[in-house]
């Protein structure tokens, strides 16, 4: 079916709904998981007003996201349109009318906040309203400016964290910050690199900035993104082992699955994919070992 068709259709409730459940990409909520971090490695989780206030601040982050990927689709309608596969997308194809997507991305941010606002932390409602403005500005401008579309949505990741860390009012340490910010930098890197090895010629054509990135360029941002990340994290690992003043090696022993993780995704760009980290996350059986295996150790650590 044509766009041109698709647009000639009277677009249905339902359709409309379902349009904009697409729309609002509910598989990407997975990335808001990382406001549970600092709650959980402080071990503040075990407890129920802990553990409410932080899924509160997913559930805004959720909504935020959400709401700004509608504005990012109505801002890109033309250009969705003229795409060979973005075309598809509901805002694009003409399932989801102009209007309705408007109200529905306001109606989502401001329902964001409000949720934000029930944690009764102001810097909560701060961080989700900064997490918006710096994402419609990428949306608008700073996702066509090279180098500065990749640290926008490493700083993305970064709110999340942060959020999850006021919510429930525990100090962040510096070193999770750091590995914070470096391992969201060479996932956001590793999904420029699947993109442009995947797209070749044709990469401008899909997103502005891979014309101003070259393999060679990306690999030095994922080696040293990846290094630093890894780095970042053994030094918190060993901070944190002192501070518990634990003689179990299990803060230690959780360095074991991050470095094979790291080194596993790097694997999965090298062999051509990564466009989609969700994507990958949600198929790699030996990601998702590590993952559980980290988790593990890593609990044992914060809770035994």
């Amino acid at each position: 079916m044509t766009v041109r068709a698709t647009l000639d259709e009277e677009p249905t409730s339902t359709s409309v709904a379902r349009g904009l459940v697409r729309t609002a990409r509910p598989k990407q909520w997975t990335k808001n998981v990382l406001v549970f971090a600092a709650p959980g490695a402080a071990g503040l989780l075990d407890g129920g007003r802990e553990l409410g206030l932080t899924v509160l601040t997913f559930v805004a982050f959720c909504l935020a996201a959400s709401g700004t990927y509608v504005w990012n689709d109505l801002l890109d309608v033309e250009a969705d349109r003229a795409h060979p596969t973005k075309r598809r997308r509901p805002i694009a194809a003409g399932i989801v009318p102009m209007g309705a997507a408007r109200v529905a991305g306001v109606t989502l941010l401001l329902v964001a906040v409000a949720v934000a606002g029930l944690t009764g932390r102001w810097q909560t409602v701060a961080i989700v309203a900064v997490y918006i403005v710096l994402t419609l500005a990428y949306s608008v401008w700073l996702k066509h400016v090279a180098v500065v579309d990749l640290v926008a949505i490493a700083a993305g990741f970064v709110l999340r964290a942060a959020a999850g860390a006021v919510a429930v009012d525990v100090p962040m340490s510096s070193w999770f910050v750091l590995c914070i910010t470096f391992g969201s930098l060479f996932i956001v890197t590793g999904k420029r690199y699947a993109e442009l090895a995947e797209l070749g010629d044709g990469a401008q054509v899909s997103r502005a900035t891979l014309g101003a990135y070259s393999l060679g360029y990306l690999r030095i941002v994922l080696a040293v993104a990846c290094g630093a990340a890894i780095l970042s994290y053994c030094v918190w690992a060993f901070e944190n082992r002192d501070l518990a003043g634990t003689d179990l090696p299990f803060y230690e022993l959780s360095i074991v699955p991050v470095l094979t993780a790291f080194l596993r995704y790097a694997l999965v760009l090298d062999q051509g994919r990564g466009a989609a980290p969700e994507e990958v996350f949600a198929s790699d059986r030996v990601l998702q070992l590590l993952g559980v295996a980290w988790v593990v150790l890593y609990g044992a650590a914060v809770y035994l």
